[in-house]
């Protein structure tokens, strides 16, 4: 459990800046908190466990791993961490990035709603995992005390995540119901989701 409740910095290379860029125009505000939350997560826990990673490249997975949610950039057919991942990789080679690194962050990106990965086997992938499942679901409460939990929902609450987000996934799980979306939700996502502690 972290023993800080300091929050982190957010990077500011220019292709962290241009990623915040790209996420304040296209999300909705609560969309928005949700991705900056899920790297400020990541980054506590990982101080808490102390595991390394590259900071801008998580950084910039955690603001795009949901652009596939937002309208302009929804698939009629990919799942939306494919087509999230997609938009990434060519954020990436945009923003001047090397292809490897693009397609990590396509990689990060599209793995986040897929099996668990180690921090050992992928430090990035882990952390968005960890993350997010913490963020949507209420997953490993345990690893962010109440401290840590009032500074991040201070500074980025959650407006109306729960509602907005169990909206998104039923969607996407009525229009791709072999997706991992759909998967959440017919394992108990619409219970889980609205009852996350963070909502209590």
């Amino acid at each position: 459990m972290p023993e800080s409740s300091e929050l982190p910095d957010l990077p500011r290379t220019p292709a962290a800046t241009t990623a915040l860029s790209v996420a304040t125009r296209y999300f909705s505000p609560a969309l928005l908190n949700h991705s900056i939350r899920s790297y400020v997560w990541g980054v506590m826990y990982a101080r808490a466990h102390g595991i390394a990673f590259d900071d801008e490249l998580y950084y910039v997975s955690a603001l795009l791993h949901d652009t596939g949610l937002t309208e302009p950039f929804d698939s009629h057919a990919l799942p939306f961490e494919e087509a999230g991942g997609h938009l990434a990789w060519v954020f990436a080679v945009a923003a001047g990035w090397p292809e490897a690194r693009a397609a990590r962050v396509e990689h990060i990106v599209v793995i986040h709603m897929r099996a668990d990965v180690s921090a050992a086997e992928d430090a990035e992938s882990h952390l968005l995992q960890v993350a997010t499942a913490w963020d949507v679901a209420g997953r490993r409460p345990e690893e962010f005390s109440d401290a840590v939990r009032n500074s991040v929902l201070d500074r980025y609450p959650r407006l109306n995540f729960a509602t907005e987000f169990l909206a998104s996934f039923e969607d996407q799980a009525e229009r791709k119901p072999s997706s991992a979306a759909a998967q959440a939700i017919e394992s108990g996502g619409r219970l889980v989701i609205p009852a996350h502690p963070l909502d209590a």
